[in-house]
């Protein structure tokens, strides 16, 4: 069987950009969690999903907050998007799925977690990290841990990874420190780009064992002298920016693989939900209750 982990804040964000704006009886917005009642349900139409366990961001910040005063935070998000979380893990809960909401750690880290507990169990021929989110592609392992863009209907195995970022997947938080990532707020270091860090990286892997003197690098990259002399000046900030990159493999996933296995949505949870967020025609639709 394959299991799909998905990343419930990614697709609350993705549905509120994209999906339709509605309202409730009461008059708030929940087009979003409307948008994700609809592609959750559509993904559990597929007689082939079969175990699903979904991670959302239950706040913002994280210890990663406690490390980098820089990291991301929840500060600039529109008001109606946060008023939609809560709204978001009871949706995903009425469905009948797994929920894991992260609070200390990120839900990155859960589906992190999650892939690194399942992927050699006996029963699991393949996880699917259900997101585009590059950061997940450090837990790809071979053919067996792929990640899967949902919305473009392609995955990228470890072949995929170091065709599309020009490292291997245990190189990719040595990738971000060096080009740091927008989205998570790290800046990476001075000069570096994703060419020149993917070829260092793919001749040393890590961060420790790339030379300090340019001299002695046996990769031809332009401008090595200043891509040198700011790794040198700033390695420590790059070792603190791919400790960030790092996901965890120790957020609290405590469910076996079989109470993962979806049984159907819950029918009076769902049927309350959707009279709440006024979606009419969702339950017409379900196609398994428990």
């Amino acid at each position: 069987m394959r299991l799909h982990l998905i990343d419930g804040t990614y697709e609350l964000f993705r549905c509120y950009f994209g999906a339709p704006r509605a309202t409730a009886p009461d008059g708030t917005e929940v087009g979003a969690i409307r948008g994700l009642l609809a592609t959750l349900n559509a993904l559990l139409s597929d007689p082939d999903t079969t175990h699903v366990g979904i991670a959302f961001d239950h706040v913002i910040e994280s210890f990663r907050n406690d490390l980098f005063t820089g990291y991301k935070t929840g500060e600039g998000l529109p008001e109606d998007l946060t008023a939609q979380f809560p709204l978001a893990e009871e949706a995903a809960h009425a469905l009948g799925l797994t929920v894991w909401p992260m609070v200390e750690f990120e839900a990155d880290d859960a589906l992190a977690s999650a892939a690194m507990r399942f992927h050699e169990h006996p029963d699991v021929t393949q996880v699917l990290l259900c997101t585009p989110d590059k950061d997940l592609a450090q837990c790809v392992r071979g053919e067996r841990v792929v990640m899967h863009d949902r919305r473009k209907k392609v995955s990228l195995d470890e072949r995929g990874v170091e065709e599309k970022y020009g490292v291997p997947p245990a190189s990719i938080p040595d990738l971000l420190a060096l080009v740091g990532d927008d989205a998570d707020g790290i800046p990476g270091l001075p000069g570096w780009g994703m060419k020149s860090a993917a070829v260092v990286l793919q001749r040393y892997r890590h961060l420790e064992a790339i030379p300090d003197d340019d001299k002695h690098w046996d990769v031809k990259v332009r401008g090595a002298a200043n891509l040198a002399a700011s790794l040198r000046e700033q390695r420590n900030n790059a070792v603190l920016y791919r400790t960030l990159a790092t996901l965890r493999s120790d957020a609290p996933v405590s469910e076996s693989l079989d109470e993962i296995r979806w049984h159907g949505a819950r029918r009076n949870e769902l049927e309350a939900l959707c009279h709440r967020v006024g979606e009419r025609g969702l339950l017409e639709r379900i196609g398994r209750w428990r």
